[in-house]
């Protein structure tokens, strides 16, 4: 790929020697991002915060479009070159729902959480949607009713050992353990003819938090919406996979569109799922997979309790509509650094996204001012308000798709953010910019405690850690003891960054704060205002400068850099971490399974079973083999040496003639692609990045080294072999570009 680099090295080794020189009226980089910092008004936030948040503000709703033309003429305001883009995308929004007991006595649930009087917003409901989720499969249908727990695959394993079936049966499944796509997804999988879905009071209301409005936490009326479609297969328009949904593309059939699920599914209140799981008999539930409703569980399956379930949706094309402004690079224009934030929410959507998007306008109105004032990016800086990210993450794909062969020449770093709260700064990404990520956290004051973010982060992390009350893997708590930079998280999907890092292959990174807010109680339902946000998420929006703050820094170091600052070994020392924990999960698993062998062969299960939870032994599926990781072992052995190297090299890089450095930064602009695979993963093509992906039974969370490490997890022996093979070549190219660019720094030019 050095070719998709190569620009002229003469012109680029004269933008670096004028780089040092080009007028910046604020002085040094320190002075400038004070002028920023100045510029960065909470003020200005709540403001934005209360009329983006004042209606419903789903997909296709007339106060959507009203946020997307405000922030248009906000950006055009503010001196950004903005225009809309729409694209057209299937989007099913509910024309009716029903849900209600048939037996042992009819009770009509579901439908609109009523208005809490605190809550001015909540009241407001006129142009709302009742609670859904979106790409379910319409039907209307009668049945038993079987509890799940969080209906993940343990517990139709756990369902399994009990004897119980859900084949024909309607499930309730708790949100949590999983993302909620997996729920209907695994139940008509496992022969389920409907899906229902609640929040426990265990994982979001009471056992965390007072009840709204005396605290953040879930009432007992409210719902949690979502999306149901399969986007760990592919993201965005269901019906125009790796194109642009715009006039004239290619669009699939509902029935070829394989991330639309096909039983009725529907989000229901704890308060009505207390009066389905009273009523339930069979097996007693005990352990962790009960929840917290302040009675028996038992799994159900009877005729005893029924449900009639119904759903009818409105499966027209819809527009979303993309704010995309650009602050044109004054040396380098056809580089590009891109920050995004969504604008839709499931109803007024004031913690997400807006909390985000309220930030993202506070640093567009600042890099605005300081370029009227005669400041100019050494690189264009893309800032894009994306729409239609709850249903599916519509807009940011679609423009990625539609503009990928331009994103893949131009785009070097995709910076995102989502809903944001007080507490503890919070980052993921692309660990070549672990280093950079934390110094612009260290620059940034918290504002509760007036250290540094990452200072406030690290104690955080301490304290949680010696109390048992958060567990963080080992080397985030090591580093939080050595004072030194924290690990990146790696990114998964539930975000706009999804099509950049796992799709195209550049740079990406999610940040935001967290931790001490209660946002958990409103997500996605009425409660998510504007009342919700200002008294339990971030009262006065404090951490949403702080957002802009730290987001800010890197935008401008970015932009401004000779490129983009990266440190390459903590990508490989990352990428040596995870084949570690993959040989650790080969192992584990194998000893796991020669256990199982013996618990059988002996009886075991049998005579644990009890009375009042009767068990019969889970399914023998073998013994996992040994997989030869010595492929794997090399490249990630190559990429230490290699990272190393280039590092030691670019801290030397300023002594370097200008045409030299030129040629690094070129080799070095897009080596994330390099570890993109054109074949994709096994069954999600769509998804091409080797290291970085969101699990297919995950769904948000990350699987790292994906196309290896859910192998041996899924028992798919063929595909973790290839999958060895296949992930050290991406591992040993990305290798053997750091080498190119050592390499350079011994020749002059």
């Amino acid at each position: 790929m050095i070719t998709r680099s190569a620009v002229s090295f003469a012109a680029l080794a004269l933008a670096l020697a004028s780089a040092s020189s080009a007028a910046q009226p604020s002085g040094t980089t320190q002075a400038l991002e004070r002028n920023f910092d100045a510029m960065i008004n909470p003020a200005d936030q709540l403001a934005w915060l209360q009329q983006m948040s004042s209606a419903p503000n789903q997909v296709g709703s007339p106060h959507d479009k009203a946020n997307a033309d405000f922030e248009l003429a906000m950006f055009k305001q503010w001196g950004w070159d903005a225009h809309i883009e729409r694209f057209d995308v299937l989007y099913p929004t509910p024309i009716s729902t029903t849900v209600e007991l048939v037996s042992p006595a009819h009770v009509v649930l579901g439908g609109q959480e009523p208005a809490v009087p605190e809550d001015p917003s909540s009241s407001n409901t006129a142009n709302a949607l009742p609670p859904y989720v979106a790409y379910q499969g319409d039907g209307d249908v009668t049945a038993p009713v079987v509890y799940v727990n969080y209906g993940m695959p343990d517990d139709y394993d756990a369902l399994a050992q009990r004897g119980i079936d859900v084949r024909g049966k309607i499930v309730l499944a708790r949100y949590g353990g999983g993302w909620r796509g997996l729920k209907p997804k695994l139940a008509q999988e496992h022969g389920a003819i409907g899906c229902l879905i609640y929040s426990d009071p265990a994982d979001d209301s009471y056992a965390e938090a007072d009840v709204y409005p005396r605290g953040g936490g879930r009432p007992e009326a409210g719902v949690q919406r979502g999306s149901v479609a399969d986007m760990p297969i592919y993201a965005g328009d269901p019906l125009t996979p790796g194109v642009g949904a715009v006039p004239g593309a290619k669009r699939l059939s509902r029935e070829q569109a394989v991330t639309l699920l096909k039983i009725p599914t529907l989000p229901i209140s704890y308060g009505d799922a207390t009066k389905i799981i009273a009523a339930l008999e069979g097996p007693l539930v005990t352990g962790k997979r009960r929840g917290d409703l302040g009675l028996a569980y038992h799994w159900g399956g009877t005729d005893a309790v029924k449900i009639h379930l119904a759903v009818k949706s409105d499966w027209s094309l819809k527009p979303v509509y993309d704010v995309i402004g650009m602050l044109h690079g004054s040396v380098y224009p056809d580089q590009w650094i891109i920050r995004g934030n969504h604008h839709d929410g499931w109803v007024f959507g004031a913690s997400d996204p807006l909390t985000g998007q309220v930030a993202l306008m506070s640093e567009a109105k600042a890099l605005g001012a300081m370029y009227r004032q005669g400041w100019r990016p050494l690189r264009t800086i893309v800032y894009a308000s994306w729409d239609g990210e709850e249903p599916g993450l519509l807009g940011s794909t679609e423009w990625a798709e539609q503009h990928g062969a331009e994103l893949q020449q131009k785009a070097l770093l995709y910076i995102n953010t989502d809903s944001n709260g007080r507490g503890y700064f919070r980052a993921e990404g692309s660990h070549e910019l672990q280093h950079f990520v934390n110094q612009a956290a260290n620059d940034v004051a918290d504002p509760k405690t007036g250290v540094s973010t990452a200072e406030r982060g690290r104690a955080g992390i301490l304290a949680a850690a010696y109390m048992g009350s958060e567990r963080e893997e080992q080397d985030v708590v090591d580093a939080a003891k050595e004072g030194g930079d924290l690990p990146l998280g790696p990114l998964g999907s539930g975000s706009d960054y999804t099509a950049y890092l796992q799709h195209l292959g550049i740079a990406s990174m999610n940040l935001g704060f967290g931790g001490e807010n209660e946002s958990a109680g409103s997500y996605h339902s009425v409660y998510d205002s504007f009342y919700h946000v200002t008294h339990f998420d971030d009262p006065g929006l404090q951490y949403g400068a702080a957002l802009s703050k730290v987001v800010g820094r890197i935008v401008l170091r970015a932009a401004d850099a000779p490129r983009v600052p990266a440190r390459y070994r903590d990508f490989a020392t990352t990428v040596s971490r995870y084949l570690t924990e993959i040989k650790k999960l080969e192992a584990d698993q194998r000893d796991k399974d020669r256990t199982l062998a013996d618990l059988r062969r002996e009886g075991d299960f049998r005579l644990a079973s009890s009375p009042t939870d009767p068990i019969v032994a889970p399914v023998d599926r073998g013994i996992t083999p040994v997989f030869d990781m010595l492929p794997l072992e090399n490249s990630v052995d190559h990429l230490k040496r290699a990272a190393s190297a280039a590092d030691a090299m670019l801290g030397r890089e300023d002594s370097l003639p200008p045409a030299t450095q030129a040629r690094i930064n070129a080799s070095l602009a897009h080596i994330d692609e390099l570890l993109l695979d054109p074949q994709g993963l096994p069954g999600r093509p769509w998804f091409k990045n080797l290291v970085y992906a969101p699990g297919t039974l995950t769904g948000y969370g990350a699987k790292t080294l994906p196309g290896v490490r859910e192998a041996i997890e899924q028992r798919r022996w063929d595909d973790a072999r290839t999958y060895i093979v296949r992930t050290a070549k991406v591992l040993e190219d990305y290798a053997n570009r750091l080498d190119e660019a050592t390499a350079m720094a011994g020749t002059t030019s």
